[in-house]
């Protein structure tokens, strides 16, 4: 697709403030300048370019903004203020600019492990599925996560640059159904660690409105107990450089 051809596509409009992806003004902030042509390539391309460029952050929380699932807002941030943001706001934006750009996606789910091994509730994390010739799961949002999308394929050990290796598990179904489980696990100081589990059931954007709002409400959660903010980095032998 070229890029000439698309100055902006506009999106579901919304009470508060319209939606309109400018898809030139977002490439710009990811500093993205390549062949729009819908591929793995592609994608892979706008995953590692999101990461670099756009910092997992929950300073709005620690100011007193509130955040809330709503997709013009959540474009206006990261692309006209320049700002990052936490699951929501980035895989949100990322699935947004993703459409405009005539990928097939779906939102995701997760509940996320926790540290004695069990899982977190539904809403807690929003993921990507996105469906070329095989389907990949795509996450800009988790923090210190995957650098390029992984095949959503169970079982299949996937390396990363930053030298992590990632698998995915399943249930057993064939083909995948909408109520299989999967759980994504890294390997981490020698054993598998769990990242967080979910299913292929569509979700909308709006469902994750109820855990934003925990999350950025609640002192039980880790958001408002302490200031992050992080951005992917290949130097000095490490992925991420933490802020906090």
């Amino acid at each position: 697709m070229d890029a000439g051809r698309i100055a902006g596509v506009e999106a579901e409009a919304c009470p508060s403030q319209a939606a309109v992806m400018d898809v030139q003004a977002y490439l710009r902030r990811i500093d993205y300048q390549e062949s729009l042509t819908p591929s793995v390539d592609l994608l892979r391309s706008l995953h590692r370019a999101h990461l670099f460029t756009v910092p997992f952050e929950n300073l709005d929380i620690h100011l007193g903004r509130e955040i809330v699932c709503d997709e013009g807002r959540i474009l206006h941030k990261i692309v006209n203020e320049k700002r990052g943001g936490f699951c929501y706001e980035l895989n949100g934006a990322f699935a947004a600019l993703l459409r405009a750009l005539r990928f097939r996606l779906t939102l995701l789910s997760c509940r996320v492990a926790r540290q004695d091994g069990s899982y977190g509730p539904e809403f807690d994390h929003l993921t990507l599925r996105i469906d070329l010739e095989e389907p990949w799961l795509a996450d800009v949002g988790f923090g210190e996560g995957f650098l390029e999308p992984l095949r959503l394929e169970s079982r299949l050990e996937q390396h990363e640059q930053s030298g992590r290796v990632y698998r995915l598990t399943s249930r057993l179904t064939s083909p995948p159904s909408s109520d299989a489980l999967y759980g994504l696990e890294v390997m981490a100081e020698g054993r598998w660690r769990k990242e967080y589990a979910f299913t292929l059931q569509p979700r909308e954007l709006s469902d994750f409105a109820g855990m934003c709002h925990y999350h950025q409400t609640s002192p039980e959660s880790h958001f408002t107990q302490q200031r992050i903010c992080s951005l992917a980095t290949l130097k000095a032998g490490s992925l991420y450089r933490t802020i906090s």
